[in-house]
């Protein structure tokens, strides 16, 4: 009987974890939300990677957890880390500093699965077929939509933001989309935890460089931005990453890659609650739409 009791209650958590990570990670956005205020994006990025590194490099150790094979995979796993998380992350948090609202940041970004998707065809030689086509065209018309509801006819494009924070959230989606093919293509066989440290490591010194080149580097130590600091640090770059581990172990890799179509509607609503970002109708609409072309495009390319 007790047997019975624990298998249920491991079935339970189980299927707990894909949700809680989903939950936390869209946490992300709303922590450069919170922090920003307090330091440029590439100054509060580099800081948060330097902190996560010391963090994680003992853990490696103390877990036993081998090293990638080899400078060749390192390369990669490099490059591929400057693009997933330098490009992703610098041009998120540039988009949110220049006024971005967080959920519809989180919106933009969101459609990565759709564009890997549609781009593994001509770089990866898969077939598009056509509900991937019906998903990239859902999304286009969802985002279009969305965007559309945000212009301003006044001095700004749009409401609260300029090109300029399109732009970086454009070059965030572009990082993440082509990082995770390049990653896809070059760096199989790449442990997770060690392998996530190099990309950290290599995001971090570009993130650093930028730091240096574009901004002034002053951070204003306040109580919200520790907490902050420390929230994306613990949970996002180590706890997150440590359930993803636990979840791949398990098989569930697949379920989590289609619960991140809830991140986009998960952070508009944090962002709803704690900042009163607010979408129109016809944005809303939009989201949803997009998020349905997302799941056909990414279940079009998994039926294959």
């Amino acid at each position: 009987m007790p047997s019975t009791a624990n298998t249920r209650l491991d079935a339970a958590l189980l299927a707990s974890m894909p949700i809680l990570f989903v939950a936390l990670w869209s946490t992300g956005f709303i922590g450069a939300k919170f922090g920003l205020p307090h330091a440029e994006p590439f100054t509060f990025l580099f800081i948060r990677f330097v902190i996560t590194l010391a963090l994680l490099i003992p853990l490696i150790k103390l877990m036993g957890s081998d090293w990638p094979a080899g400078w060749r995979l390192k390369s990669h796993i490099a490059v591929s880390g400057m693009l997933v998380h330098g490009a992703y992350l610098g041009g998120v948090f540039y988009g949110i500093y220049l006024g971005m609202p967080a959920g519809l940041t989180a919106l933009l970004v969101g459609l990565q699965p759709l564009l890997t998707a549609t781009l593994a065809g001509p770089l990866l030689g898969e077939r598009i077929g056509g509900i991937q086509w019906l998903g990239l065209g859902l999304g286009l018309m969802g985002i279009t939509l969305v965007l559309g509801s945000k212009l301003d006819p006044g001095v700004e494009l749009f409401q609260g933001f300029g090109l300029g924070a399109l732009a970086c959230v454009i070059v965030a989606l572009a990082g993440i989309t082509l990082g995770t093919l390049y990653q896809k293509r070059y760096c199989t066989g790449m442990p997770l935890l060690s392998g996530t440290v190099v990309q950290y490591i290599a995001a971090g010194v570009l993130l650093g460089i930028g730091a240096l080149l574009v901004e002034e580097r002053h951070v204003e130590w306040t109580l919200a931005f520790v907490l902050t600091l420390a929230w994306l640090v613990l949970v996002l770059s180590i706890a997150a990453i440590l359930l993803l581990m636990a979840l791949i172990r398990r098989g569930e890799a697949s379920r989590v890659a289609s619960l991140f179509y809830l991140v986009p509607p998960v952070t508009a609503l944090q962002a709803w609650w704690l900042f009163d970002e607010r979408l129109p109708m016809v944005a809303l609409v939009g989201m949803a739409i997009t998020i349905v072309g997302v799941v056909l495009a990414a279940r079009g390319q998994a039926r294959r």
